[in-house]
């Protein structure tokens, strides 16, 4: 029996290395205070549907929640709203701190770029009857910055270069024949610069936020990623991610929902020892900034 038939991931399909889907929140409500100053409740009704709750606002369904866990304590959990353009809320549920971030992106806000995803992240805490709210936060940080990581998503590796806080570049091994058709179509690109944000959840733990902005202003339907946004939790202290990708993937012209969880095991590399299609990208300036 031939087993490779049985492989139905592609070459270029991040989600290999994706974690388990986590179905511990089943059963479990969480009421979300946020800094917005609008209470927010989570109901995990079973182990597809979830129960979303604005405050003032009635109770919605959605069904097929992606959940992953990153440790024992923080949880990654994503769903589409059902709206018409689609819309999308994460959360990043740390129950070691009480503490929670979202993210909200939706699809075509941008009435000359259609496909264009703006997230935006709100911070809270979690509400327990007869404790004291925590006052801390997750928060903004740069602690990430000077970091090179390469990837390994399974048969697809890429290079993360953390250079400041707002930005990141992006490469493909060139000894990685399979993924020059990546390399190729960014050279195109003044840079492989992208907006992103790190958000520090706890010691060793981030949100790193990504969205392909850039790339979809300056070469749009030539790639068949339309501006979608990732996050990942990145624990630093077993170099692994979770994630979760959000947007639209053209396929022969045809646009198509894109919503799935991935992984990834990492590699920190120093910067004097890196390669030196990397170095390069450590020094070249932001094209895309004045």
């Amino acid at each position: 029996m031939d087993l490779r038939k049985l492989n139905k991931f592609t070459s270029a399909d991040i989600a290999q290395l994706a974690p388990p889907r986590s179905f511990e929140l089943a059963g479990q409500t969480f009421d979300f205070v946020m800094d917005d100053g609008t209470d927010y409740r989570l109901r995990f009704i079973d182990k597809t549907s979830v129960e979303w709750t604005d405050e003032g606002s009635p109770p919605r369904v959605a069904s097929d929640y992606l959940c992953a866990k990153s440790d024992d304590t923080t949880y990654l959990v994503s769903y589409e709203l059902g709206d018409t353009p689609r819309a999308n809320h994460t959360f990043v549920i740390d129950l070691e701190n009480r503490l929670v971030t979202k993210v909200t992106a939706r699809v075509g806000e941008n009435k000359r770029y259609p496909y264009l995803i703006t997230p935006r992240y709100e911070f809270g805490a979690i509400r327990r009857e007869g404790e004291e709210l925590p006052f801390r936060r997750h928060g903004y940080t740069s602690d990430a910055i000077g970091n090179i990581i390469q990837w390994n998503y399974g048969s697809m590796e890429t290079v993360h270069i953390y250079y400041c806080a707002d930005f990141y570049r992006i490469t493909y091994p060139p000894q990685d024949e399979g993924f020059q058709m990546f390399n190729e179509a960014m050279s195109k690109l003044p840079s492989p610069d992208e907006p992103t944000v790190h958000i520090k959840i706890k010691e060793g733990v981030y949100l790193f936020s990504l969205t392909e902005a850039n790339m979809e202003r300056v070469l749009g339907a030539e790639m068949p990623f339309r501006s979608n946004t990732m996050c990942f939790i990145q624990d630093y202290r077993s170099v692994r991610q979770i994630g979760r990708g959000f947007g639209t993937l053209t396929f022969e012209a045809e646009p198509q929902p894109l919503h799935l969880l991935f992984g990834a095991v990492g590699k920190i590399l120093e910067p004097d020892s890196a390669p030196e299609y990397i170095k390069k990208l450590l020094s070249d300036p932001n094209p895309f900034l004045v």
